[in-house]
């Protein structure tokens, strides 16, 4: 079934369009805010917090930061508006870094300002490995200034024990996901249990610090074993949450809130929704499988 997927995803790029949305709009909330405005206000009725996120990474002039900026601040503001519970995750390449990191600096500055002054939190996105140190670098001078930021980890970049170590005595606010980038075997773990093993392992490292956690996994392997380190540790459900992405294994989903826990799902909305629907099949080609189910159970 994996090859199976494998194939899929690698014969999108040259799949007509169309025929990608089909694959693809379960997994979006829609091309507007208005289209995402409206899936979240969904998701909040059934008891779902969620995440918003506008798709497009990896700009290549300086001057389109000031599309996402304007985009992001009236996401902001429509989400104080409409009173939705639902935060920010943003990809700072969308905002200049890797093209001018003072241009970056300063549209997070300006984001997380107003994101704090309108009482909402902003989820500093991970991208792939080139971007870690700075990532984190950034990081660690905004949560010295606010209280409403926090980051990504990824479980399979073998650096990641080290960088949790310097995040809990930072107190972060981490979302520890497994990771999505293809990256070469010196930077990751490649097998599906040494991955397990190390979120496992730094999921327990910074629940005992303190630190609040978004659980962020698809792997109902992972999410039975955060249940049992939950347990252990007597932990209330105000000190972690459980995040997942819009569309993807909603029965495991359901299951997790009506047992009592706080999910976040993450709902990405824009006009880029092909590059990022292309470039996560591609990368993660599980995913194709879930996709496959839902497009066959089609009524």
């Amino acid at each position: 079934m994996r090859f199976i997927n494998s194939a899929i995803a690698n014969i999108l790029p040259i799949i007509p369009k169309p025929v990608v949305s089909r694959f693809a709009q379960k997994y979006i909330a829609g091309e507007t805010l208005e289209d995402a405005a409206r899936v979240i206000a969904d998701l909040n009725e059934q008891g779902f917090m969620c995440t918003i996120n506008i798709l497009g990474e990896k700009i290549t002039d300086i001057e389109e930061t000031d599309k996402y900026l304007n985009n992001y601040k009236e996401v902001l503001y429509s989400i104080a508006k409409k009173k939705l519970d639902v935060n920010i995750s943003i990809k700072m390449t969308q905002l200049g870094m890797g093209i001018d990191d003072s241009v970056c600096f300063e549209n997070m500055d300006e984001m997380i300002r107003l994101s704090d002054e309108l009482d909402n939190f902003i989820r500093i996105d991970m991208e792939d490995s080139k971007f870690t140190t700075k990532t984190l670098d950034i990081h660690s001078k905004f949560s010295k200034i606010y209280s409403n930021v926090g980051t990504v980890i990824q479980a399979y970049l073998r650096r990641s024990e080290r960088d949790v170590k310097e995040l809990i005595k930072l107190k972060a606010n981490i979302r520890l996901c497994k990771g999505i980038y293809i990256e070469p075997a010196e930077i990751v773990f490649k097998e599906r249990d040494e991955i397990r093993q190390n979120f496992s392992r730094l999921l327990e490292m910074l629940l005992i610090s303190g630190c609040y956690v978004g659980i962020a996994t698809h792997d109902e392997q992972l999410v039975d074993s955060a249940y049992r380190l939950i347990d252990k540790l007597g932990l209330s459900n105000e000190e972690y949450e459980f995040q997942m992405i819009y569309g993807v294994t909603e029965k495991l989903r359901n299951k997790i809130l009506n047992d009592g826990h706080r999910i976040r799902i993450y709902v990405p909305f824009g006009e880029d929704w092909y590059a990022y629907s292309v470039r996560r099949l591609k990368e993660n080609p599980a995913i194709v499988g879930h996709i496959m189910k839902n497009i066959f159970s089609f009524k």
